[in-house]
């Protein structure tokens, strides 16, 4: 691998022979101008329309400023402001949740919002502080920054991908925001289908970093010219390569993937169904009390009944009790709907196990389907549970009381449960927040018997309002389409309820806040797309073997002159 370009003393000396005691520090509005990217990211994701040729612009931005760091102290800490900015600014809703909805004070739910940015700030610093070693950074004893290289562009990939699948993972994940995401309409969301959201990451921070490289010789070499020798014929050559070989390959990698969304990698399969998608537009300061109950139950049992189709899909929990509990005339009612105009209906509510004591225990957030002319009842028992919302982590339940929401904690459902089968087309469901693992999703397709060639989201994003929350999770529900090669339905219960193709594209939505139904026409589809079959193993993969060569056979610190 090269060698990066040595940095210069001001005194003119190399600054491998400057005590490492004495290393410039860095100033702080160097930190918070890595801060201002990190929230000047947020714009690159949903509602911006192709935000993902902005986040290329910034990623570059956060690159080169990672490459003005010193050692890996201070690559650390940029890595740390840029996430904070990021992230503060990109998941704020956050903060309408616990205090709007959840009745926390102001200044406490602003102290966690922080407090949590900050954690999740720490991913970003950590790949930072990675690159810094793999890359050579903070091996190689220099007081001024280095120019950026080749094993630098991988390593900063590499480094990047890892720290994203750590927060997607650690502590039951967070993996909002990733920065895949943003290229749902961006240059890059042809690599979705091969290697996921975290592989997209990858390939827009090592675009990134190739441009940076670029753009660094191309100011190298027009000081050269104005201080050096003339006549540098082969110098100048050099130049060129330098300059050329990384700028083409960053173009080269956004045309393929320009170019990948014209291959299929799923082809249809069955009958298209006829599906009408409910938005109840219930407030959720009413829907667990006695009277927004019953409202919400009228309301939905209107919804549901209003028209026949193939299949009718409700929001998260449209009925807010256990399932023991509903009306026994809704019951009957939408089961008579059901059975005579051979409409399977896919409702929410709230699950139990019976014990011999006829007592409730094992409470789970459900979906349940009801299947024309059949007794019984699919269920669907959500598997990945919201910290804090469905279940209390150990040591914060002093938190949680803080807030009045009528939620505690749940059971989980198993990893892989089967589809529902709706005419002869098998669906996979998920509820709220489980479609933004993916590796989760492509689990369900690949490990299933009956693989689903549909896949169905029903959530209730009433807990944070009209922000851009909303928008951020069709983003998300968009990937996952294009991740898997099959189309995704929301039912939501504010928005946003819309249909996704095969590619990734919105072809009908209902506006938020609004009370109807959305009908659509859906064909499912069969095939597994390469991420299916290999899920995140293969970014991590590579991202682990680039980033032990770069440790190994990286610049290291030079040994010190003898007195």
């Amino acid at each position: 691998m090269a060698e990066p370009i040595d940095s210069r003393a001001r005194d003119g000396a190399r600054a491998a022979d400057t005590p490492i005691a004495a290393r410039r520090a860095l100033p702080v509005w160097h930190y918070a101008a890595a801060a201002v990217l990190g929230a000047l990211n947020t714009l690159s994701f949903a509602p911006t329309p192709h935000g993902g040729w902005l986040e290329i612009a910034i990623f570059a931005g956060f690159y080169f400023w990672l490459t003005r760091t010193t050692g890996w102290k201070s690559a650390l800490f940029t890595g740390w402001a840029f996430g904070f900015g990021n992230f503060v600014t990109g998941v704020w809703w956050l903060y309408v949740s616990m205090h709007f909805y959840g009745g926390m004070p102001a200044v406490l739910a602003g102290t966690a919002l922080v407090l949590f940015s900050l954690y999740l700030g720490l991913y970003p610093a950590l790949a930072a502080l990675v690159w810094s070693f793999c890359a050579g950074h903070a091996k190689n004893g220099r007081t001024l920054p280095f120019s950026p290289t080749w094993h630098g562009a991988f390593a900063f990939a590499s480094a990047w991908a890892l720290g994203e699948w750590a927060r997607g993972y650690v502590f039951t994940g967070f993996p909002w925001l990733s920065s895949g995401y943003a290229q749902v309409d961006g240059p890059l969301a042809g690599f979705a289908p091969i290697v996921g959201v975290y592989g997209v990451g990858w390939v827009l921070a090592l675009v990134a970093a190739f441009v940076v490289q670029a753009l660094v010789h191309v100011r190298k070499a027009g000081s050269d010219a104005i201080g050096g020798p003339a006549g540098a014929t082969t110098g100048s050559i050099g130049t060129i390569g330098s300059v050329a070989t990384p700028a083409g390959i960053a173009v080269a990698v956004i045309v393929v993937g320009l170019l990948l969304p014209l291959v299929s990698w799923t082809h249809p399969e069955n009958t298209p169904l006829n599906v009408r998608l409910l938005q109840g537009n219930v407030k959720q300061e009413m829907k667990f009390t006695e009277s927004g109950f019953e409202e919400s139950l009228a309301e939905f049992q209107r919804l549901i009944t209003e028209k026949p189709a193939d299949l009718v899909i409700t929001p998260e929990t449209a009925i807010p009790v256990l399932l023991q509990e509903m009306p026994e005339k809704f019951g009957r009612d939408i089961r008579a709907f059901a059975d005579g105009t051979h409409t399977a209906i896919l409702f929410g509510a709230v699950g139990g196990t019976i014990t011999p004591e006829r007592r409730v225990v094992d409470y789970t957030n459900s979906l349940f389907g009801i299947t024309p002319g059949q007794n019984g009842l699919y269920r669907y028992d959500k598997h990945h549970l919201v910290p804090f919302g469905e279940f209390v982590p150990w040591g914060f339940r002093w938190f949680v009381n803080l807030m009045n929401i009528p939620l505690g904690d749940f059971a989980r459902g198993a990893p892989v449960q089967p589809p529902f089968l709706v005419h002869n087309q098998p669906v996979a469901v998920d509820i709220c927040y489980e479609d933004i693992f993916g590796e989760e999703i492509a689990r369900t397709v690949r490990e299933n018997p009956t693989s689903p060639g549909i896949l169905i989201n029903s959530t209730n994003l009433a807990w944070f309002g009209d922000t851009i929350a909303l928008d951020q999770h069709l983003q998300i529900a968009r990937m996952r389409s294009l991740e898997t090669g099959r189309p995704m339905l929301r039912a939501t219960n504010t928005g946003a309820t819309a249909a996704i193709d095969a590619h990734g594209n919105v072809i009908a939505r209902l506006p938020a806040f609004t009370e109807g139904s959305l009908d659509v026409r859906v064909e499912g589809t069969q095939g597994f797309t390469p991420y299916v079959t290999s899920g995140n193993n293969t970014v991590i993969a590579v991202s682990l073997v680039l980033l032990a060569l770069g440790f190994a056979f990286g610049p290291a610190r030079p040994g010190r002159k003898k007195a």
